[in-house]
């Protein structure tokens, strides 16, 4: 449509569909290839697969760039660590994803790189640190803790440094939050989570609005093997159809959830970024109470993940590899889209019952 910019919900249903043609499918087509024939893209299953373009095109219309998807999130994350050169140092959050800091920390270890970690919500240390830096890794809002950094203000200094910026937009969705505009030279996704939003893929990416970028990134996919399944892209896109509306509803029970916990005479605190569907929260009692709670709830699923249509929760201490600074009784709270009073109901039992 001509001189009409189309809203993300509109680019999320229509972009990465085949062309119209009499007879033709709705849906990008599931391709089962190990090989293709000669005089495409792509020759080989590792290189390129049609049903992954579908996927990497939704994406990247919605995060204004060129997305290329990979097995998993870690995989994605791993890939795009291998670009940072030897030695060289590396900012990331004090607070982020465990798999995440364990990458960084056996890199730094084996003596690949020199890491730094940062409060990322601290804009003037992470500029600061950002000065001597190859790459600043950001998560935002981090897991667990839900902090938020200033991604405008730290990748307009980084840009002066030589600094490149990576966002890992899992939490906020293009939806929400578009690094790129903002400045970032790269944008990562767990895919599994709310971009699929079933609980029933695996899968990464990472998205650049540099060609060259681009061209490096694509080659490490190959040369790791890091691709994805042509039915994980695909289900990707299908849920990727719907995730304004789901976004739209797990956000408003999120919203009034954390409200009402920050009420509750049996939270310490409730943390909620004011968008996104998670909610970092600590419970009166510390571990013991947490465990029993996310253990025993009826409609909220004790569960790892997030960003599915079901409620999960967990206490994020229970995993040792997450940092100490964590609170041990602190609950990640991934909000679905149930009913919220049945939600508050579940909540206010297990409440009653543990704490």
């Amino acid at each position: 449509m001509p001189g009409h910019e189309l809203s993300p919900s509109t680019i999320a249903v229509g972009a990465g569909r085949p062309n119209r043609v009499p007879g033709g499918p709705l849906n990008a087509p599931i391709t089962l290839a190990s090989a293709l024939v000669p005089g495409g893209t792509s020759e080989y299953g590792r290189q390129g697969n049609p049903t992954w373009d579908s996927f990497e095109t939704v994406l990247g219309a919605l995060e204004g760039g060129r997305a290329l998807s990979f097995a998993s999130g870690t995989a994605a994350t791993s890939a795009l660590f291998d670009l940072v050169p030897s030695k060289a140092t590396v900012v990331a959050p004090r607070h982020a994803y465990y798999g995440t800091l364990t990458q960084l920390h056996e890199r730094a270890r084996r003596g690949q790189i020199d890491l730094k970690l940062v409060d990322i919500d601290n804009t003037q240390l992470v500029i600061n640190a950002a000065e001597s830096a190859a790459l600043v890794w950001i998560e935002s809002p981090t897991n667990p803790s839900l902090e938020i950094a200033d991604i405008a203000a730290i990748s307009q200094a980084a840009s002066r440094a030589g600094t490149a910026v990576a966002v890992d937009n899992t939490f906020a969705t293009p939806l929400r939050q578009k690094p790129l505009e903002l400045g970032a030279d790269f944008v990562v996704h767990s895919a599994s989570k709310l971009l699929s939003g079933h609980s029933d893929v695996i899968l990464g990416a990472v998205v650049t609005n540099s060609d060259r970028a681009y061209a490096a990134i694509e080659k490490r996919r190959s040369v790791l093997g890091a691709i994805p399944g042509a039915m994980e892209t695909w289900l990707a896109v299908r849920g990727m159809r719907t995730l304004h509306v789901r976004l739209d509803r797990a956000e408003a029970n999120a919203k009034e959830l954390h409200k009402r916990l920050s009420a509750s005479s049996r939270i310490v605190y409730s943390r909620y970024p004011g968008f996104g569907t998670i909610i970092a929260f600590e419970v009166a009692g510390g571990a013991q109470v947490a465990q029993k709670m996310t253990e025993q709830s009826d409609i909220i699923t004790y569960a790892t993940s997030l960003g599915g249509v079901e409620s999960t929760w967990e206490r994020r201490r229970r995993h040792p590899q997450e940092p100490e600074s964590v609170p041990e009784g602190l609950i990640r709270f991934s909000v679905g889209i149930e009913d919220v009073e049945d939600l508050w109901i579940d909540i206010q039992n297990v409440l009653a019952a543990f704490s």
